[in-house]
């Protein structure tokens, strides 16, 4: 069964109509209501607020990594363990083909269902999930294998146990090893990108955001907690933050926003992860008729012109 958020109720309605006239064998009445779904989607999603932007982005439908990795990647095998503690299941790591193209594939992947949300600690990665990470990351780079890294999480994970085993030190160490790369690298932010959880995968030659995802540094709640010492203001926290993908792009934060399709990624899948394969192989396509220093010279240029200052 699909699942509709409140504003979507007037498409709810017209898409129940379209299956009660399609069982009625009125083609007539199927081909009206199909018309007006039509004009009711395109006035819905085309006057979205930052707010339903980021339920979107949440939305318990949406294609998590694996989803993707699916639907793009062949001849897959998956990167196990950080050598080092554990093998963190809120990221995955995956050796395969995109097309003709061999890759490594590093995703944040939440989970559905509650037994898989807790296997997958909801996204929120321990710091062995960033060093396995990493461990992909250097094996790419070892053997000129181009990377694709799949942001989604609300954040890393705070825990006791995460903290001793140094969630800071493998966030920042990610950040390095990643800025100094020698291997092209591109980096999409599928859902919710959150603070440090997200940048740790997210230094790249290329970072794209899909149309409805979100990327801060910390949550709408935990921004209007902080703010307002009321958790209840998110909406108008959302709004202030500008964390949409249209939002970073004009303060040339990333470099593009893919379109998924106007009606959500979790409406079509296919086509979604069609748009994540494309971008990904021009990409590509680009990076590769640069050299190795044009490259970096690039990647560096573009994190030091980030954020602006006056004197």
């Amino acid at each position: 069964m699909a699942t509709y958020l409140d504003f979507e109720q007037k498409i709810k309605e017209i898409q129940e109509d379209i299956v009660a006239a399609q069982i009625r064998h009125d083609e007539h009445a199927v081909g009206i209501l199909e018309k007006t779904l039509d004009k009711e989607v395109l006035k819905t999603y085309k006057n979205l607020s930052d707010f339903q932007k980021l339920q979107l982005a949440r939305h318990q439908d949406r294609p998590y990594a694996l989803d993707y990795i699916n639907l793009i990647m062949r001849n897959k095998y998956e990167i196990h363990g950080d050598r080092h503690f554990g093998d963190d299941a809120a990221i995955v790591c995956f050796l395969g083909y995109i097309g003709e193209e061999k890759v490594i594939v590093i995703g944040e992947q939440k989970g559905r269902g509650t037994k898989n949300k807790l296997k997958r600690n909801f996204g929120m990665p321990h710091p062995e999930g960033y060093r396995k990470a990493l461990r992909a990351a250097k094996m790419a780079e070892k053997f000129n294998i181009p990377l694709l890294m799949l942001i989604d999480t609300p954040g890393a994970y705070p825990g006791l146990g995460a903290e001793e085993r140094n969630q800071s030190e493998a966030i920042a160490r990610n950040l390095l090893e990643l800025a100094e790369l020698d291997t092209q690298t591109v980096s999409v932010v599928i859902g919710e990108g959150g603070s440090g959880g997200a940048l740790a995968i997210g230094v790249a030659d290329k970072l794209a955001m899909m149309r409805y995802s979100v990327f801060s540094v910390i949550s709408p709640e935990g921004c209007s907690a902080i703010l307002w010492n009321d958790p209840t203001k998110a909406e108008a926290a959302t709004n202030a933050m500008k964390i949409t993908s249209q939002d970073l792009k004009e303060l040339n934060l990333i470099d593009d926003v893919l379109d998924e399709p106007l009606i959500g990624a979790h409406r079509d899948k296919d086509k979604s992860a069609e748009v994540i394969a494309e971008y990904f192989l021009k990409s590509l396509e680009e990076l590769r008729s640069m050299t190795s220093q044009e490259r970096m010279d690039a990647r560096y240029e573009k994190l030091m012109r980030a954020g602006a200052y006056s004197e």
